[in-house]
């Protein structure tokens, strides 16, 4: 805004002559009212630049930056590490400002409603979240929507689905289903003696993969095939102290279903320490870039990838795109998985490690 200083005009009867411009004895003196009449098409023509230029002011302001929440169930999974570098490089490659917050630890529902809040008073257009509760975050997402917030959800569904905009996520159930169906076909002839490292109670994740798991292995909750199950929260140690248990009770196990990898590697140590690597058919879900490699080295005889870098782009594209137009996604948009092994078995396709390396999360 351009500003200018100005003397209001004097009153007719108030006009003088105005001999401040020039020196005594001036031999052609001005008459009287000359300057002020003199300034006043100076004055008009400067309220007209204001006005011009005033109004033209808006357009030379900066458009608003899109601000983008990211919600991760925490802040040291890889997976949600790698989530979080996906999403914050397609913000900046779109202008936009990427906010990431996570829940303290796996299942931490009071830190990501937090989260949310904050996000909320930040002035966020959009928010993508990865529920830690499936039903727990529902007052924050309405809240967040109502006010005209396009709320996604990655890897997680909420229950019920429709009380976010879209889910970008993996078909877990269907996941679930490719590990069950390797985990039987590599066991052969054996008595099966299952084991399942779940993750955490009330995630659709969670019970989508280990209904799909069932599925795929052919058989139904509470068969006398699961000699035992117990939680992990999808974390290494405790995937490892579950296994011990387990070993512990029934050292007979040969197959063990994992809700993901860092619980995978946790079983592992124990199956290793318990001296039954060559016993046991260990699967899990995530194809990160460690859990491939332990696929490789054969530690883990198969795994499912996911690709968590397609839901983080994804998401982002669409809260910028429904900024600038207003189109909504809606409903389940599935982000694709892939059986990864490198003992392949008939009729069940897969790819190999030196694919899921180079392909790792997408």
């Amino acid at each position: 805004m351009f500003m200018l200083k100005v003397s209001p005009p004097k009153s007719c009867a108030a006009e003088t002559t105005d001999t401040t411009a020039l020196p005594p004895n001036h031999p052609h003196p001005l008459p009287s009212g000359f300057a002020s009449r003199r300034r006043r098409p100076l004055l008009a023509a400067g309220l007209a630049f204001v006005a011009l230029f005033g109004s033209l002011a808006p357009s030379w302001a900066a458009p608003e930056q899109i601000i983008i929440g990211l919600v991760t169930k925490t802040e040291v999974n890889p997976f949600f590490v790698k989530m979080r570098q996906a999403a914050a490089a397609e913000a900046d490659k779109q202008g936009a400002k990427l906010i990431a917050r996570a829940g303290k630890f796996d299942g931490d529902n009071e830190g990501q409603v937090a989260a949310v809040e904050a996000l909320i008073s930040a002035g966020a257009k959009g928010i993508l979240i990865t529920p830690n509760n499936s039903t727990g975050v529902l007052g924050v997402v309405k809240k967040a929507r109502a006010q005209g917030i396009l709320v996604i959800a990655l890897d997680t569904a909420t229950d019920p689905p429709d009380a976010v905009d879209a889910t970008f996520a993996t078909d877990n159930f269907q996941a679930g289903v490719l590990q069950g169906k390797y985990a039987r076909k590599a066991l052969g002839d054996k008595a099966p003696k299952l084991a399942m490292l779940d993750g955490t109670p009330g995630g659709t994740v969670d019970t989508f993969r280990h209904n799909g798991f069932l599925e795929g292995f052919g058989i139904k909750e509470g068969d006398p095939a699961i000699v035992g199950r117990q939680n992990t929260h999808g974390a290494q140690d405790e995937g490892q102290t579950a296994m011990e248990n387990l070993l512990s009770a029934h050292s007979d196990i040969n197959v063990v279903y994992t809700v993901n990898e860092p619980a995978a590697e946790g079983a592992y140590a124990a199956i290793k320490a318990a001296g039954k690597t060559k016993d046991v058919v260990l699967t899990s879900i995530d194809g990160g870039r460690l859990g491939v490699q332990y696929v490789r080295d054969g530690k883990i005889a198969a795994t499912v990838m996911q690709f968590p870098l397609i839901m983080a782009t994804r998401g982002v594209d669409a809260v910028v795109d429904y900024v600038k137009t207003g189109k909504k996604p809606s409903g389940f948009i599935n982000t694709g998985a892939e059986l990864i092994t490198d003992k392949p078995i008939e009729g069940l396709p897969s790819k190999d490690t030196k694919w899921g390396l180079e392909n790792c999360w997408g």
